[in-house]
């Protein structure tokens, strides 16, 4: 039996051998990714793992080398007739021979995540070979850092900032996926949420920098609140005057205002007659606020 085994192990690396010369034969006398190439000729993990018998691992790594291999040569070759169509394909059957192949499920989400021509531009796609590899490993807050940064990619703000909490969550995540999490919050116009968030992590991080940013970015929410306010008064000048305000000392005149509206650090917001917006000082130490939508409470 021990001598049958052995010739199996044998028998097995030389078919390995012998297949890398073939693929080093065809690869030097043909085109990259030429079209007898674009086939998946086993799609069934179950049976590909039957025939990798115990070498699923080295099997999956010759298929990452054809995954990279097929998204580099569409890339390069700027590919037009279904490009990119075994990506996914290759990625699943790869991560479904190897479930711990990390560099398969992070890298081929981005190569699944790169708007073309560069790429398939299938964020969707990127999304579920993630959730597979989180499913694989439950503990992996990688995977779910990456989501959250699909998200962000495809525009939904608060799907991102969801997933970055949810890997802040796990064992071992770094503790900079708090205030990613609340900052992600707050550009997607979540104010209630990251609030509450935010007051838990002043009160119980362990970091003085991490207390410090979380106290920084609530200031930053009252200025947004702040913001909102002063910015309804203008329709409210508007009905009331019949004109457009020039300045804060319209608004002061109209009963709508008393004195100059400082933000939280002290410095006057600014009115801007000539579109109506209501900003932050350029010089206040809240700036720059990033871009948010406007709270609907």
């Amino acid at each position: 039996m021990a001598r049958r085994a052995w010739l199996g192990v044998v028998a097995a690396v030389a078919l390995m051998v012998a297949s890398a010369g073939v693929l080093h034969a065809r690869d030097t006398r043909t085109p990259l990714m030429a079209a007898s190439n674009r086939w998946l000729y086993i799609r069934s993990p179950r049976v590909g793992r039957a025939l990798a018998m115990n070498f699923s691992a080295v099997v999956a790594d010759s298929y990452w080398l054809r995954t990279i291999q097929h998204f580099g040569g569409d890339r390069l070759s700027h590919r037009r007739d279904r490009p990119f169509e075994l990506l996914y394909p290759l990625l699943d059957f790869t991560t479904s021979l190897d479930p711990q192949f990390s560099a398969a499920y992070r890298f081929g989400a981005m190569f699944l995540s790169e708007p073309p021509p560069g790429g398939p531009g299938r964020p969707d796609q990127a999304i579920r070979i993630l959730e597979k590899g989180l499913r694989a490993s439950p503990g992996k807050w990688q995977y779910a850092h990456d989501i959250g940064f699909v998200e962000l990619w495809r525009g939904d703000a608060k799907a991102a900032a969801s997933w970055f909490r949810r890997a802040g969550a796990m064992p071992n995540a770094p503790i900079w996926l708090g205030p990613l999490a609340a900052t992600t919050m707050m550009t997607g116009g979540d104010r209630n949420a990251a609030k509450a968030w935010l007051t838990d992590m002043r009160m119980t991080a362990t970091e003085e920098w991490v207390r410090n940013i979380a106290e920084r970015r609530l200031t930053q929410l009252v200025a947004l609140d702040d913001i909102d306010t002063l910015q309804s008064m203008v329709p409210e000048f508007q009905k009331k005057m019949h004109r457009d305000p020039t300045g804060w000392a319209d608004f002061e005149a109209a009963g709508l205002l008393k004195g100059l509206p400082t933000d939280p650090a002290g410095a006057p917001y600014v009115y801007f007659p000539a579109s109506g917006l209501v900003r932050l000082h350029p010089q206040s130490p809240l700036a720059p606020l990033p871009e948010f939508p406007v709270d609907p409470h």
